[in-house]
């Protein structure tokens, strides 16, 4: 019988064969990774490794589970189905950790842009623990799950919570993250709002999409700054959607500034297209505290200088979630221990 001392060593076993991957092989993830999915290429598949690997190490992964009353050995496992999001490699793996680390069985649905990566992570743990094996289902339907996860855009959240309504579920919906500036960033700063911008190429619910500036803010310094990010154009995928976005804005005399790989134009919207960086001026910090009052419920994440803004993260930050850090606010944790 699997202890959550079993669980959690072989987690971090786990954490430890990420760190010391060595190069050929997170390239091989990465090619295949990138079959089913041309924008997992080998710098965001390495950052996907990366900050799976800092949410497994031994002090974090102590105290987390420290936070909780987790039975040694669970009495009545609960089978916990999972519906994979695909937008960033292996963006479900949270969700799994949760499940297994409580001790409930572990019902996953991979997406079909990520069907590799999560299943070999998984893989992984059982060669590490093999009584995990008993622990973890790779499924195409959640018929027999008691309980469900499920993280999709606002559309398909509506037939989820129909589906799903007579189980206990964690219904995920679209989500986005904003920066917060206030004139005073230094190059460093606007660097590292670079990366929260363009990591995993725009595409994650932590990926910052719109800017909160002051009124008659200056671009030129955040260009600058963010220059040596132009890597990101070398992507086709990316370069469409820019070449796309582009023509949109000059057919239809949008107001935009263009750096030649990133966009920003002015929008009351919160989330941008891939390559497009909306901003919205504000004038007060009052005035600013209600814009993001207003659209609290569809932030993932804010980031702030020195994350100076309440409840935000510092530049740079967006994408290194801690495992305390769940999506959407809601416990996971909390969720599968009422289970």
């Amino acid at each position: 019988m699997l202890t959550l001392e079993n669980r959690l060593s072989a987690f971090i076993q786990l954490g430890d064969y990420l760190r010391t991957l060595p190069e050929e092989e997170r390239r091989y993830l990465a090619r295949r990774a990138g079959q089913h999915n041309n924008f997992f290429d080998f710098p965001n598949v390495s950052a996907a490794l990366d900050g799976i690997a800092s949410m497994l190490q031994k002090d974090q992964l102590e105290a987390w589970v420290a936070q909780y009353d987790i039975p040694q050995t669970n009495p009545s496992p609960k089978k916990v189905g999972v519906v994979m999001a695909g937008n960033i490699p292996a963006v479900g793996f949270h969700d799994a950790l949760c499940i297994l680390i409580t001790g409930h069985v572990l019902q996953a649905k991979p997406s079909s842009d990520d069907p590799f990566l999560l299943p070999h992570l998984l893989g992984k743990l059982v060669e590490i623990e093999p009584q995990f094996q008993e622990q973890i289902q790779l499924v195409q339907m959640l018929k027999e799950s008691d309980a469900i996860i499920a993280t999709g855009s606002d559309n398909t959240a509506r037939y989820f919570e129909y589906y799903f309504a007579k189980r206990p579920n964690i219904i995920r919906k679209n989500r986005t993250s904003v920066a917060v500036l206030t004139g005073e960033e230094t190059q460093e700063e606007l660097a590292a709002l670079g990366d929260d911008i363009l990591q995993y190429y725009g595409l994650g619910c932590r990926n910052v999409a719109k800017a909160y500036v002051p009124q008659d803010y200056d671009f030129t310094p955040f260009f600058e700054a963010i220059q040596s990010k132009q890597e990101v154009a070398n992507h086709h995928k990316y370069q469409n959607n820019y070449d796309y976005n582009k023509s949109i804005y000059l057919v239809n005399g949008v107001p935009h500034l263009d750096n030649g790989f990133l966009m920003v134009t002015q929008s009351q919207q919160l989330v941008s297209p891939i390559s497009v960086l909306f901003y919205e001026p504000y004038t007060t910090k009052e005035d600013l505290a209600q814009k993001l009052e207003a659209v609290q419920e569809k932030l993932q994440c804010v980031v702030s200088k020195e994350a100076h803004w309440p409840q935000s993260f510092a530049f740079g930050q967006a994408q290194c979630p801690s495992v305390k850090d769940y999506a959407d606010g809601v416990d996971t944790m909390e969720f599968l221990l009422k289970l």
